[in-house]
């Protein structure tokens, strides 16, 4: 019987379930061979929410909504331009900061490219970039971002971890911090790729002007208090995380509608309507994921899944670059919110029988993620560059590709240099 309700849910899997309700069957399957009450399901849902971190993801997740509907893109794009349009390459470093500043507080890649692709790839292209660079570099930014504070991946890894029982080992605050440095080393490299692979193609420089510098910092004058109005409060000792949420989203709430006035009270509905459809998908998975990660636990799941790794793979090293594999593979299957609340609490416990920092995993697997979302052939940036910019997908995978690689030795630096995620942090 219970071989026969396995194949109905792995079925139902294939065939396009909702992801929850696949894993929930799962979990009352597995709590039912074991002759463990469901009721433990009900408990588990509701043990998360008393989860103070919790209350980081719904607000920030309508930060960046509000951040998407508003100009904040023109503008941002505006003040890099400002600064760094001089430099050679300058355009494609604009894109590149400006699509991670815009990821880290939107969470989603897909609304980076939607908002700032259409500013971006024209003035590329105008610029006198190549086609093939400038979508290349629009696709691959659009998942920049993803370790920059306050990502939305990095809170819900955190608050995964922590429900584990490594709540003082991962703190939120301490992600925040490991993942600035490999950040800016991803966006470093492909700054530098950008500069080779223009090489031959001199782009007209943009001189300086102060005038311009000052009208963009005047014109952005109430976004650019954000990274440091979030990471000021939380490491000065002002706000917990999740208060920082709170103030964020009021702080942007009254830029938008009082200070900028680009959004009118009557839209705020939809607004929180459609960023609460993301966030109320991200809780009801993460709900049932933590009760099926209390079945693996119980049956003793990631103690036999180390030991069959372990039995054929006996280094740390083989291992980190197996993990890698595998995390490429499912970012370019799984959604990342997906990815982290179903693989997180099977690779967690085995990694750190490897000797792994649960932080360093954090960051490990999010530069891996960010990969994955335009990692042929089913990566969603893909996707979505492919429909915004009215472009053959096969013209995508060929666009991207330098960049993936670019970004995959950043991977391996990641990796196997763990000093760059702690090099902020005590350990």
């Amino acid at each position: 019987m219970f071989i026969a309700i396995g194949s109905a849910i792995l079925l139902a899997a294939l065939i396009g379930a909702p992801l929850f309700a696949v894993i929930l069957a799962a979990a009352m399957l597995g709590f039912y061979a074991q002759e463990v009450p469901l009721s433990v399901i009900t408990i588990e849902l509701y043990r998360i929410t008393e989860t103070p971190l919790l209350l980081a993801l719904p607000l920030f997740t309508f930060t960046g909504y509000l951040l998407a509907e508003g100009n904040t893109s023109s503008r941002i794009v505006r003040l890099t331009s400002a600064f760094f349009g001089w430099m050679p390459s300058g355009l494609a470093i604009v894109a590149l900061l400006t699509c991670a500043f815009f990821t880290a507080f939107t969470g989603a890649s897909g609304v980076t490219i939607v908002a700032i692709g259409a500013l971006l790839l024209p003035a590329l292209t105008k610029a006198q970039y190549p086609e093939r660079f400038s979508l290349g570099l629009v696709t691959t930014s659009g998942s920049l971002g993803l370790l920059l504070p306050p990502s939305l991946p990095l809170i819900l890894y955190g608050i995964i971890a922590q429900q584990m029982g490594y709540g003082e080992e991962v703190q939120i605050k301490t992600l925040f911090v490991a993942g600035i440095l490999p950040a800016i080393l991803m966006i470093l490299l492909l700054g530098l790729y950008s500069l080779w692979a223009n090489r031959d193609n001199p782009i007209p420089l943009t001189p300086f002007s102060w005038s311009e510098a000052r009208a963009a910092l005047w014109d952005a004058r109430w976004e650019i208090p954000m990274p440091i109005f979030v990471l000021g409060g939380i490491y000065g000792g002002f706000f917990a995380v999740s208060e920082a949420a709170a103030a964020t989203a009021l702080y942007v709430l009254v830029m938008e509608l009082i200070l900028y006035k680009e959004i009118r009270v009557k839209e705020l509905p939809a607004i929180m309507q459609e960023s609460m459809m993301v966030v109320g998908g991200i809780l009801l998975i993460l709900g049932v994921s933590l009760a099926f990660t209390n079945f693996l636990v119980d049956a003793e799941v990631p103690t036999r899944l180390f030991e069959l790794i372990q039995s054929s793979i006996n280094d740390k090293l083989t291992f980190l670059i197996l993990l890698n594999i595998i995390l490429l593979i499912l970012g370019a299957i799984l959604d990342i919110f997906s990815a982290i609340v179903i693989m997180v609490p099977l690779l967690l416990p085995v990694a750190i029988g490897y000797g792994i920092d649960p932080v360093h995993l954090g960051i490990i697997f999010l530069a891996n993620m960010q990969i994955g979302y335009f990692t042929p052939p089913v990566g969603m940036n893909l996707f979505i560059a492919s429909y915004r910019f009215n472009k053959p997908i096969t013209e995508l995978y060929r666009a991207t590709l330098p960049y993936m690689l670019v970004l995959m030795a950043a991977v391996l630096v990641i990796t196997f240099v763990p000093a760059l995620t702690f090099f902020f942090i005590d350990k």
